[in-house]
Parts: structure tokens; C-alpha cells; sequence
């Protein structure tokens, strides 16, 4: 697993949000981003992560980010999760993984002495340039908001 570090330029990927659009990171040039990667939608974690940043979301954008979640699932299990709790933000459904491969971010995890691949949750800051400038990858599900927010 090679993951993106800081100075790494965001790859020319398109990505699909909860809603069915098509984006790219090139219809974001001139806004800085945050987006975090979550191993599931509607698990625990996931949900205290994602839900932490709803409640933060103000102070996120008045610094200027404009914020994505990704995971493996479909649009509609993104949509439903992003509905369930109201996220002013979107949800990139990358069920191909083209986006978290790109990024780097899949590979062996351990759980209970098994082992598995997933999703290593970890949350990239992105310039208005598209240039990587802080790799979260020890994610406070309760508190990431805090940590983003020290890190800008």
C-alpha cells in the first residue's frame, strides 16, 4: 500500500457522490478540501467520525474546506447514510475503489487477531492547488474535527 503523503498532487480521478454526480478534483481547483477516507457506512466508527464533522461543519468551511467523505459503498448506501444524519457535506461512493487505490488507502487491517483488507480510515487536507498538505491517519472518531482543525 503506497499512500499519498504531504507534497503528492490529488489524481485526476472522477468520483460519484451520494446524490449520482460526477466529480473531479479538477472542478475544485482554487478551494482546499478535506477528505476523509471511512472503512464503512452506518458502522459505529464511521458513524461518530462522520457525525463529528456534521456537528463541526461551520467552523470547517469558515476556514475555507470544502469536506467529502469516501468509502466502498454504493450511492444508495451512501445516500442513506448521509440522510440519516444529515450531512451538509457529500459522500463519495466508491464501490470500484478507484479513488481510495488512487489515494493509497487500501490494505491489510487486523481486527480481533484476523486479518483482512479494508479501508485504512485516514483523512487527507488538500490545497487550493490539489497538492496534499497533511495525512491524518490516526483518526479520533469522536474528536476529528479538533484534529483537522489543529492541523489548519
Amino acid at each position: 500500500m503506497d499512500m499519498l503523503k504531504i507534497g503528492d498532487v490529488v489524481p485526476k480521478n472522477k468520483f460519484v457522490d451520494n446524490l449520482g454526480n460526477t466529480h473531479s478534483f479538477e472542478d475544485y481547483k482554487g478551494s482546499k478540501i478535506i477528505l476523509f477516507f471511512y472503512p464503512r457506512a452506518n458502522t459505529p466508527g464511521c458513524s461518530a467520525q462522520a457525525c463529528n464533522l456534521r456537528d463541526n461543519y461551520q467552523k470547517l468551511i469558515e476556514k475555507g474546506y470544502t469536506v467529502f467523505g469516501v468509502s466502498a459503498d454504493n450511492v444508495s448506501q451512501q445516500n442513506r447514510f448521509s440522510e440519516k444524519y444529515s450531512f451538509q457535506y457529500l459522500l463519495i461512493a466508491d464501490n470500484e475503489k478507484d479513488l481510495i487505490n488512487a489515494f493509497g488507502v487500501w490494505g491489510p487491517k487486523k481486527f480481533q487477531g484476523r486479518e483482512y483488507q479494508g479501508i485504512h480510515r485516514t483523512t487527507f487536507l488538500i490545497d487550493e492547488n490539489g497538492v496534499i498538505t497533511n495525512v491524518i491517519n490516526k483518526v479520533k472518531t469522536k474528536d476529528h474535527a479538533a484534529q483537522i482543525l489543529n492541523e489548519v
